[in-house]
Order: structure tokens, then sequence, then C-alpha cells
């Protein structure tokens, strides 16, 4: 549950709460209004366990202990309005809910320990609850201070407060940053490529410059091994294929030799007259005529290839030489040509690499320095930026806590340098950011969650809400739209009771408040007040929580003031609450 901007009217709203077998009560229905909601009891009623089952159904730790007796089962369940498009109902949409009518989410915890999730009817880890409540709610209870413990928070506060202009210093440092890391990356690299091949560019060169003397061409050697075995064996090879020819077209030496030409065509001859006569014979005649034509022309190739065979010594040796210094290259390198040449074109990539790194290192630590200087441009602008914000929300919130009991406490945001060097640019910024607090006058300023006690906490956490919320904070699609207060009050009466209500309501202008109080000068400022009540059978005892109208909530505000709805209390109840009435109205002006 992060810091966000209050959510504005019309934006996501917790529409009713269902809880059953949880501590003191049995089974509640708690219908809530979308601006201030108030939860009041007597002490032990159990209101408090309204704040517990909304911690449990956003995400927070089951225990079993919660699981009221003899039930096997404690179950929350919040029926959530949200708008389109908001993130919470793509995030659970995501997780396989079924989210066309809005969003129900589901926590129960059994009596063993085991504690399971629901949203929009599917089954989904506690973590995912506790993802959607980023987007949905934020609880504030003495148990829930962590907040105002992190510096982080307190950093993410003082950047919503800031506005688009602390946004658009924290995005342009981001991007500016990210330049300066992409530079520096590009420096190592280049370094990094630069030592790592240094070591063996002697070897790369000499393989290179032995190759390219070769200079090899694809497929090379195994051409010459062809030419090589026609050369080595020519006189065989012209022999062979002159006797062939002269067994096909006939000897020139001998008058009377016919070759297989001839004696195909006089076989032809022989049957040709006749061939007309039966269409078999006719078939046969035409094959002797191809067979003739075949033996012919396959003779005077075999006469021309014997013609053309040379005895050529000389380029037998250039041959023999030339195979010898390509297989010296495909021992070194590889089986074959091919992959001679293959290695060839990495080495020279590799040299160009290093020669090209060696050249461009210079422009690229040129270029790292640039970059580093305009983020450490950018870095001041946004301390700058966070600077002026925090003087402002310094002083909002002091004006705050004037109305909240707290007149004397002064709050201080801090911004300082976060780390030294270049470890300094973290993702956010160089800025450390700490809430300082000053209980009183002549007090010094110490860590806020060291000056205040539990309840001052809670106060102050109002007042940032409000600060946030009536500082012209626009709400986005992020935007936390439901506030949850436990013990706000816790200590204070009073004129200052009246003035805390007067905070709550403010802020329930522009986001769901849900207070737990036992205060009636706050619930006096409620737009609904649920009322939990206890019973007793003599062995049992049970809380129900309902919603009052008009005359019962005047009977609640009478016993939280008196202590009983005599007609002097009920007559001071109706007095506070039109008093309070006419303090919204006011402040609505």
């Amino acid at each position: 549950m992060a810091w966000a901007a209050p959510a504005a009217a019309g934006g996501a709203v917790i529409t009713e709460l269902r809880i059953s077998a949880l501590g003191v009560i049995e089974a509640a229905e708690l219908p809530l209004h979308p601006g201030l909601s108030v939860v009041t009891g007597e002490t032990g009623a159990g209101k408090t366990m309204v704040v517990t089952g909304l911690g449990l159904l956003f995400g927070g730790r089951g225990d079993a202990s919660l699981v009221r007796a003899p039930a096997a089962t404690t179950s929350v369940e919040g029926v959530i309005d949200l708008p389109a498009e908001h993130p919470a109902l793509r995030r659970a949409a995501e997780a396989g809910a079924d989210v066309d009518d809005g969003l129900i989410l589901i926590r129960t915890v059994a009596s063993g320990g085991r504690s399971r999730g629901f949203a929009g009817g599917r089954s989904v880890p506690i973590g995912t609850l506790a993802e959607l409540a980023e987007h949905l709610v934020v609880i504030h209870g003495q148990a829930d201070q962590w907040r105002l413990r992190s510096g982080e928070q307190h950093r993410e506060l003082l950047d919503a407060f800031g506005g688009p202009s602390l946004g658009g210093a924290l995005t342009a440092y981001r991007a500016a940053r990210d330049a300066w890391l992409a530079a520096a990356a590009e420096v190592q690299r280049l370094e990094s490529l630069i030592a790592a091949r240094t070591a063996d560019l002697d070897l790369l060169r000499a393989g290179v410059e032995r190759i390219e003397a070769v200079a090899p061409q694809p497929g090379e050697d195994l051409a010459l091994r062809v030419e090589e075995s026609r050369l080595a064996h020519a006189d065989g090879l012209r022999a062979a294929a002159a006797l062939a020819g002269a067994h096909l077209l006939g000897s020139d030496e001998q008058a009377d030799s016919s070759g297989a030409a001839d004696l195909l065509a006089s076989a032809h001859v022989a049957v040709r007259a006749v061939a007309e006569h039966d269409p078999e014979l006719a078939r046969l005649s035409e094959q002797l005529q191809e067979l003739a034509i075949l033996a012919s022309d396959l003779g005077g190739e075999l006469s021309s290839y014997a013609a053309a065979v040379e005895v050529d010594g000389a380029r037998l040796a250039q041959i023999q030489q030339r195979r010898a210094e390509l297989s010296g290259l495909t021992r070194a390198h590889g089986g074959d040509i091919d992959a001679v040449l293959s290695w060839l074109a990495q080495a020279s990539a590799r040299l160009l690499d290093v020669e090209v790194a060696t050249d461009d290192l210079p422009v690229a630590v040129e270029r790292r320095a640039a970059c580093a200087s305009a983020c450490a441009d950018a870095a001041e602008t946004l301390t700058a930026q966070r600077q002026h914000a925090a003087a402002r929300l310094s002083d909002a919130v002091t004006t705050e806590l004037a109305q909240l009991a707290m007149g004397a406490a002064r709050l201080e945001v801090a911004v300082r340098p976060a780390g030294e060097g270049e470890r300094r640019y973290g993702q956010h910024g160089v800025d450390e950011v700490e809430f300082l607090m000053s209980s009183g006058s002549g007090m010094p300023l110490r860590p806020i969650a060291k000056a205040a006690s539990g309840g001052e906490l809670s106060r102050v956490m109002l007042a940032l809400e409000v600060v946030l919320a009536s500082g012209g904070m626009t709400a986005g699609p992020t935007s936390v739209p439901t506030y949850v207060f436990d013990e706000v009050d816790a200590g204070i009466g009073g004129k200052a009771a009246l003035d805390i209500g007067a905070r709550l309501a403010a802020l329930a202008q522009h986001a769901q408040v849900i207070v737990v109080t036992h205060l009636p000068q706050v619930a006096a400022y409620a737009d609904r007040h649920l009322v939990v009540t206890k019973t007793d059978d003599g062995a049992i005892s049970r809380s129900d929580v309902r919603v009052l109208d008009d005359d019962a909530r005047e009977r609640e505000i009478a016993r939280m003031m008196a202590g009983s709805d005599s007609e002097a209390a009920l007559e001071h109840a109706r007095e506070l609450l039109g008093w309070a009435r006419e303090r919204r109205a006011a402040c609505d002006d």
C-alpha cells in the first residue's frame, strides 16, 4: 500500500464490506459511503475488527486466532465500484477475475491457518490482493506507521506533492541518467573489447595475412583435385576415348572395319522397307533409328574428347603446388577451403572490431563525460524542485497540525545528498528525503518516528493526506481512492477533536474515508454512521454492525458524549451535529 495522490470524486469506491466470524463479529454487512464513513461502538464491541477485516481483504497477514469459534473459517468480502480502465481492474483481469460488473474481493482464513484469496470469482494468491491494494486503499493505524519510518516513502510523498513540475524534473533526470549509463556501458564495452582482443591480435593478423597471400577461392580445392586427376591420367583417358570412338564409328586405318553406328544403321534399313506392314515392327524400326543416331553422336563426342586431351606436365606441377598451399591452410584453419574462408571472415571482423573500438573509444569517453555532466545538471534541477516542494509541504503540514491538537508541532521535510560520487546517482535522483518534526517550541527537530507518539503519527498522516488532497493534486489512474484511519483521535478531545473531524471531512471531499473513532466530535462529521453493538447471551458475546438513521445517530452521539441518551444528552448531540453540518457547509463554500 504505497503513497499516492487522493482520488477525486467519482473514483473507485468500496461500496460494501461483509464480515463473517471475525473476532467478536459473528456476521455483519457494512454499506459504505463514497465520502466519510464513521464506525463507532462501545469499548470492546469490536469496531477495530472493521479495520482488521479491511487489512485481511487487501492482503494483510492472516492469523488463525482471528477466526471466531466455533466457526471453521472467517471471511471478508468487499464490493468495489471502479471506473473503466482502472489499473486495479486491469490487474484483476490479468489474474483471471471477472470484472464485468465491478470487482468483488474475498479473503478467507481457516482455523487451521490456511488463507485464501479470491478476485472476481477466481482464486488468486494473497500477494495479488496486496497488489490490488496499492491502487485502492491506504490503511492508517498505530500499527501501520511504517510509512512514516521509511525514507523511500518520504521521497515518494514529496514527489507526489511536487506535482507536474517536480515530476517533469524527475522524468528529465531519469532520461539523462539512462543516457549516461548507456554511454558508460559503451565505454566499458569498447575497453573490454580492446583488452580481450589485444592478446591475440598478432596471431589473428598472421593468419589473415597468410590466407590473403594464398587467396583461395570457394571450392577451389575440390576443383583442383578433379583437374589434377585428369592431367595425371591423360594418356589413358585419351586412348580409352579413341578406342571407344573407333568401336562406334569404325577405324580409319581398316577400310572394311564397320563401327556399331554403321551396323545399327544397316539394321534399321533392313526392317524399314517392310515395317509399314506391322505396327510392332515399325516401333522397333524407330528404336533402331534412334540408336543409330545416338551411337553416331556419341562416337563423335568420344573422338572429340580424345583429340582434346592434352598431356601438360607443367600445368600438372602447377596444380600440385597450388594444392599443397591450400592443404597448408586447411590443416591450420579447417577441413576445407570453405572453412578456411569462414575463419578468415571471422578473424577479419574481429580485427576490424578492435580497430574500430580503438578509434571509437576517445569519442565514447567524451560522450560519457558530456552525459555525466547533463545528468548532474538534471539532478541539480530535480534537487531544487524537491527543495522548493519540501518548503511548501513543510509549511502546509505544519499549518494542518495546528488544527489537529498539535499546535506547537512543526514538520520539516529535509532534502539532503544521498551519497558521494557516482553512487549518488540513483534511479530517483541524488537526494535523501526525511521528515523531521519538533514536538514543541524550543524542541529540536528529530526523525518523525522518534518525535511523535503513535496517535500523533496518525494525525501527521492525516495532515499529509489532507494537504495532498487540498493542494490541487489531480487524481490520476493510479490514485488511491480510499483511506482508512484507526485511532487517529487517540488522546484528544474537545475542540481539537472537532478540528480532526473537520480535516477528515475535508479529505472526504476528494476521496472515500473510513474512520474508526470513539469521539462524538469526529462522528458528527460523518456522511454515514455505522455502529458496532455487542450482545451477550450469558455464554457467548458477539457483535453486530448497523447503519444509523438520524434518530439513532443522535442517540449514539449522545451515548458517546454522556454515556446515556437522556434528553439533555440528546439535545447536546443535536447541537453538535448541527454545528458540524454548518462547519462542513462553510468549508464546502
